[in-house]
């Protein structure tokens, strides 16, 4: 009988623990925007709702090339400085025409994310090790191109990043359509099954003869390439390239978008659209603390107890 009782009581945990990490980060989004609705002045306001989601969209490239690599086990420190590199190479390659300055910017991302999935892949160097490495290089790069604030005046790159299309800021709109793409290439290709398959057990897929280091090299390349363009559309709205501080902590932002949606850290599964909703929940979390008149400060602390709510109902779950 006690063994019974213990057993229906596991059985409950397993499956709040299964339900919190579906579902918490919708439900913490809702909880929110109930409590914003009622006690934040002017929160229903259109301008209100443009203005989060413009400042949400960069976080939510960066987070979906963050959740790819977090899948296959990994993690990518370096896409703040990617942010960084991109807004330089924009500013350096500007003279040439916007086209060009973008396709610069992706084309450093891709080079940094190369290196970092190089140095994965084939050295064997730790993620964590090599993208903390060239989070610190690519920052100082960036700042030696590019050592003060630049301001531009290219209408075709400001039109970037303030222009819209039916009624939603262009941003936005890149944002979703990526997050469409990413989503698809997760769920329909090939490829996206490979890295779901080595992020779940990376020696079990080597000896089922996946190629399991061009997937790492390529997850890192897209990672890079999704920073940079997050960073060029940070830039084409400040309207100014600012290596110093662009991007600064962003890739804490992005892992714990990631982690709040959904994917493990441990790899093995990824969750697109947890991971856009744990970048709104943050998003309406700093928000609201800011309306409320609430040090920045407290914003990093609700994160972290959010982070390690995730990551508790994660590994309970395991466990059970």
């Amino acid at each position: 009988m006690a063994d019974a009782t213990a057993t229906t009581a596991l059985d409950g945990r397993t499956r709040v623990l299964a339900w919190m990490q579906e579902y918490g980060v919708y439900a913490a989004v809702v909880v929110l925007l109930l409590f914003n609705i009622a006690f934040t002045p002017n929160f229903l306001d259109v301008a209100n709702f443009r203005t989060q989601l413009i400042q949400v969209a960069p976080i939510v490239i960066l987070s979906l090339g963050m959740a790819l690599v977090i899948g296959t086990e990994g993690i990518d420190l370096s896409v703040g400085s990617v942010m960084a590199l991109a807004s330089a190479m924009v500013v350096l390659y500007l003279g040439y025409g916007a086209p060009a300055a973008i396709v610069a910017a992706l084309l450093a991302g891709a080079v940094v994310g190369a290196s970092g999935g190089l140095l994965v892949a084939y050295v064997g160097v730790q993620p964590i090790v090599a993208t903390l490495a060239l989070l610190v290089g690519i920052r100082g790069l960036a700042n030696v191109l590019v050592p003060q604030l630049t301001e531009f005046r290219n209408p075709t790159l400001i039109g970037l990043g303030s222009r819209s299309l039916l009624g939603l800021p262009l941003v936005v709109i890149i944002a979703a359509a990526l997050t469409a793409l990413v989503a698809f290439v997760v769920k329909r290709t090939t490829f996206g099954r490979q890295v779901v398959a080595i992020g779940g057990n990376r020696a079990a897929s080597e000896l089922s003869g996946l190629p399991v280091r061009r997937v790492l090299v390529t997850v890192y390349v897209i990672s890079g390439m999704l920073a940079a363009g997050a960073g060029v559309l940070a830039t084409a709205r400040l309207q100014a390239s600012d290596p110093t501080s662009l991007g600064l902590l962003t890739e804490l932002s992005a892992i714990t978008a990631v982690v709040v949606g959904g994917t493990p850290l441990t790899g093995g599964r990824i969750r697109v659209l947890g991971t856009v909703m744990g970048a709104l929940l943050m998003q309406l979390l700093a928000a609201t603390l800011i309306k409320h008149n609430l040090p920045q400060s407290w914003t990093q602390m609700v994160q972290a107890v959010i982070i390690l709510a995730a990551v508790y109902a994660a590994r309970g779950r395991r466990a059970a």
